[in-house]
Parts: C-alpha cells; structure tokens; sequence
C-alpha cells in the first residue's frame, strides 16, 4: 500500500514539474518574443501580415483577408503558425503593402482592377455587416474598417449609400533601431461608390508615414494592456470586489452565527439527550446518523464527475498562476487555447487518481468503466459540440474551422498524453485502497426520508444555491464576456483571481449551510445534492449568456449565435463540475465533522 501510495505521490510530482516546465517555457516564450531580434536597419523589410476579415459584431464569424478581392500580388506567402494561434482562428499571410523600415511612401499604388459586378457584391455585403480587417506588423496589431455606410439624411435602408475605403495610412512609430508602434487610418475622401451593381475601377493606394518616439521597446506592449486598466475600468473592478466582499462577508458571517449557534444547541441537546432516558426518540440529524454516509445512487458517475471537476479545478489554478506571472499578455496569438490543450492533457492523471480512488472507496468494483466514465464526462460533450460547431464553420467557410493537420495533433495529443495520464492516474487509485472514513457505522436498511414541503427539492435548492456564488461575480462577468466575445483587452488578472477565490468560498459556505438544512430535515441523501447544489453557479452563468447575447451585444446569424451558446454550453458544463466538487468537498469535511463531535450508538 505504502508503494502505491508512493507512486501516486510520484506521479502527482511528475505531472507538476510537467506543467511548471510548460509555465517556464511559456514565460520563456513570452521574454523572447518582447526580446527577440527586431531590429531593421534603414530600408530593411519589416514583415507585414495581413490576418482576417469579419464582421465587427460576430467576433468568431471571420474569415481570410483574401476572401474578399483585394489585392493580390502572387507573392503571398502563409506563416506557419503554433496550435494556439490556428485554434485561435489565426490565418496569417503576407500582406500586399511593402512598409520597409523609415521609408515613407505617398499614396503608393499597390494595385489597379476592375471589380465584377459579384465582387462589387460581395464587398457591399461586406461593408454593411461592419466588416473589419486585422494584420500584424512586427507583431503588432493592426485593425481598420474596409468601408463605410453613408446614412446621412435617409430612413430608408434602401436609399443607404456604400462606400469601399481604397487609401490606408499607416503611422508608424520607431524608437532608434525598433518599431514600437503602428496605426491604420483609411482616407474618408478616397473612397469607391458600391452602391450599385456595375463594374467598377478600383485604384488601392497606401501611405506610409514614420515618426520618432521616446517609448522603449521593452514597453510599446503596454498601450494594449494599460486599456482595461484606466481609472475608471478599475474602479468599476474594485466597486465591484468591495460590493461582492461586503455582500458575501454579511451574508456569510449571518449564516455563519446561525450555524454555529444551531450546531452549539445541537451538541448540547444531544449531550444532554444521553443523560437522560434511553428510550427518548432521537431527532434533526443526530437521528440519521446511520445513514448519513450511506454511498450514493450511481457511484460510478458521481465519482467520474468529482474526478473531472478535481482536474477542472486544477487546470484553472495553473491557468491563473500563467496568467499572473504574464504569459498571456495582450495579442501573445493563441497562448491561453494552448496552454488549456497542453495543461488538460497533462492533469488528466489527476482525474484518473481521484475519480478511481473515490470509486473505490465507495466500494465500486468495475474502475476499468469508471475510468472510461471519467475520461469521456467532460471531453465526450466537448467534443461533439466542436463537431457540431466546427462542421458549421466549414460550411461558411471561417477561419474558425479547424485545418486537418491541427485535429490530427490534437487527437495525438489526446491519445498519447491525456488517455495514457488518465490510465496511469486510474490505476494509482486503483491500488491506493484507502478506505473511506466515516466517523459512525451505516445501518443495513435505509431509513425512509420523511415528506418534505417543495422548497426543500433538488431545484429550489439548487436556485438558492447558485444565486449567493453568481451574485459575487456578475459584474465581473461582463467584462470577461466582452473581451472573450467582443474586442475589450482584458488584462487584470489579479483581480480576476480574486473574484475566483470569492466565488469558491462561497460556493463552499451556501453548500455547507444547505446542507446542513437538509440533515436537519433528516433527508440523508445529501452526496448528490450536495454536488448539484455547488455547481448550479454554472446554469446562472448559463443564463447570464442569454442576457448578454440579446441585451449587451450586437452579434447575430446563425454561425455566432451557434458559436457563442454552443461553446459557453462547454464553459458553463466544465464550471459546473468544479464547483460542484469544490461543494461536495466542503460539504464531506463538515459532514464528517459534525457527526465526529457527537457520539452515536
């Protein structure tokens, strides 16, 4: 026993020096790319990629640059991008703007053409979805409108003009050897009527202007970053962590007094209910102390849902401590869809080593389909909703469907990483046999649970439960929508990680004190409820996404809409998992604890 128990020991230090080395190399990343060598002499090429297209409001709908007939040289050249970056919905390639270092340009003409009747169409329907563009120039950002909708004066759409921008500036700022900024600005003279359908005669034009600054290389990433810290940003944070302190503080200290003095007066009735006769009929939850710890309905599962909430839980806390530490800073493509791909192959063992070992301290014997049961609870509906989604992605043909080459890696990634981990994970918990410590003996027959009015039901219960955790993070909420499914930078992760650390303390107390209620009602059955109760945060954030959609955002069609509620379902379920283990964790340790304080025949 004492060698299994070494070898979980063991592989639980492995799987953390694994994911410390991803966190190492990560950072490393992230030095070397601030450090790296862009430095250009005087005329030297600086490289000019030009990203994707899409509709402002419908931040997943986007497509190549070269989807829409611009410009094209025969030179375009694809950058072989990392897995974050292609999740991302990243498609780089060269663009057809030549912006050599400190070389300015007047109204250089890129190209002349003559737009069909089709393409004169398609960029019309592109200009009135609000269609943006986005490049990077030494790895700096880029966006700009393609055109304009002239609105001025007239209610009916019909009458709206539509106007193609054909002349972009670029501003560019270096400081000595370095570029340290850029910025796009499209010409509202230098425009092309595409209002009608005819051929028209397009001359793209760019300009290119350079200017000196004192800003340092080492910070020219802080514009994007110090955006979501203005003043004002960070008051609204700060109202909103005090509002969610202060709220949580009353609302917990008040149960807590309330608890605590129930729990005193319980101890000493039932101190006092010894002295006295024995024939005297026990009550509240002393009396279902013979089956309280009885195992719950469908182990198996309830042990695959700890298992994957446990590895939840423990992807989140690495993902924050990269966050904290920078990694995922402003437009660093695709860090965070890696390090999620990369951290969750490498804690699956974590899964596997809690799921078994629980499973088998429930007396469970088939582990082999526990561990199965484990493997799949979470990835199973995460991945037929990436081919639900992904299919829809490739009918539009967006940037958001996955190459081939990048699904093959990932499924390599599952199947020699993940699988391997969860097996080893399950067969360390397999041989730990720990028992489970129930302080009292569990009767062989269970007591029937005694009516209860309907507020006392899974699903009130439930709503109550949820309401307290949502309550203390719903402001924050809006801000981490915005940047996920809008253009807001999010940055401050420490407040962030505060807010988290709030919403699992509440999480456990609402949990703690409902169930507590309900032994006191001598309902023993507490195990799943206890689960589901911890985790109805997730069906709030659920519900939160309906009002964000349609009162907060502007995103509509089919393919966003499918996006957006197909994968915050994903989100919402993998919260759901870990709060609710965080919830029945703390419910365990008080449940055990009470019934470790009373004696019972």
């Amino acid at each position: 026993m004492r060698r299994t128990n070494e070898s979980a020991a063991a592989m639980g230090r492995s799987t953390l020096a694994l994911v410390l080395a991803i966190l190492i190399s990560f950072q490393g990343t992230h030095v070397r790319s601030d450090a790296s060598d862009h430095r250009y002499k005087d005329g030297d090429s600086v490289p000019l990629y030009a990203n994707k297209v899409g509709p402002f409001h419908n931040p997943s709908e986007t497509y190549r640059y070269f989807d829409l007939p611009f410009c094209v040289t025969g030179h375009e050249k694809e950058k072989t991008e990392a897995l974050g970056e292609v999740l991302n919905g990243d498609r780089l390639v060269s663009a057809p703007y030549e912006l050599s270092f400190k070389k300015e340009k007047d109204s250089k003409v890129v190209c002349k053409r003559k737009l069909t009747k089709e393409q004169v169409a398609q960029f019309r329907e592109a200009v009135k979805k609000d269609y943006y563009f986005q490049m990077y120039y030494d790895d700096l950002p880029i966006w700009g409108f393609i055109g304009t909708i002239d609105k001025e004066g007239k209610t009916d759409p019909s009458e709206y003009k539509y106007f193609l921008y054909k002349h972009i500036q670029f501003d560019i700022l270096y400081n000595k050897d370095r570029v340290i900024e850029i910025s796009a600005r499209m010409d509202p003279h230098s425009v092309v009527d595409l209002t009608e359908d005819k051929d028209v005669d397009v001359e793209f034009m760019y300009t290119a202007k350079w200017k000196e600054t004192d800003t340092s290389f080492e910070k020219r990433m802080d514009k994007y970053s110090q955006s979501s810290s203005l003043p004002h940003h960070l008051e609204i944070h700060w109202f909103s962590i005090i509002n969610s302190c202060v709220t949580v503080l009353l609302l917990t200290g008040f149960l807590a007094t309330i608890l605590m003095r129930v729990l005193k007066n319980d101890f000493m009735k039932y101190a006092q209910d010894e002295e006295a006769a024995d024939d005297q009929e026990e009550t509240g939850w002393k009396y279902i102390h013979g089956d309280v710890f009885r195992f719950p309905k469908h182990k198996s599962f309830f042990s695959a849902a700890l298992g994957s909430g446990t590895q939840l839980f423990t992807l989140t806390i690495f993902i924050f401590m990269l966050a904290l530490v920078g990694v995922f800073y402003p437009y660093n493509r695709g860090a965070l869809f890696t390090a999620l791909v990369v951290i969750y192959a490498l804690t699956s063992g974590i899964a596997g080593y809690t799921a078994t070992s629980f499973y088998i301290q429930l007396e469970g014997t088939n582990w082999v389909r526990n561990l199965l049961l484990t493997g799949c609870l979470f990835c199973g509906p995460l991945f037929l909703m990436f081919c639900f989604l992904n299919t829809v992605a490739i009918a539009y043909s967006a940037t958001a469907a996955l190459p081939f080459g990048t699904i093959v890696v990932i499924v390599l990634i599952w199947t020699l990483v993940t699988s391997p981990l969860l097996v080893l994970g399950g067969i360390a918990g397999k041989n730990s046999k720990t028992e489970f410590q129930a302080p009292v003996r569990t009767t062989k027959y269970p007591r029937e649970i005694p009516p209860l009015p309907w507020y006392r039901s899974t699903i009130p219960q439930m709503a109550m439960a949820g309401f307290l955790p949502f309550s203390a993070i719903y402001i924050e909420l809006y801000y981490i929508f915005a940047s996920v499914w809008g253009h807001r930078i999010y940055t401050i992760y420490s407040i962030l990680f505060i807010v988290f650390i709030i919403l699992l303390i509440v999480t456990a107390f609402i949990t703690v004190a409902l169930t507590y209620f309900q032994l006191a009602a001598e309902d023993h059955e507490w195990w799943w409820r206890s689960f589901l109760c911890g985790g109805s945060t997730g069906l709030f954030i659920y519900g939160y996404c309906l009002y964000y959609y349609y009162a907060r955002s502007d995103m509509s069609g089919f393919m966003q809409t499918s996006f957006f509620f197909g994968y915050m379902a994903c989100i919402c379920y993998g919260f759901f998992l870990m709060l609710g283990s965080v919830g029945f964790r703390a419910s365990l340790l008080f449940v055990r604890h009470i019934y470790r304080s009373i004696k019972c025949e």
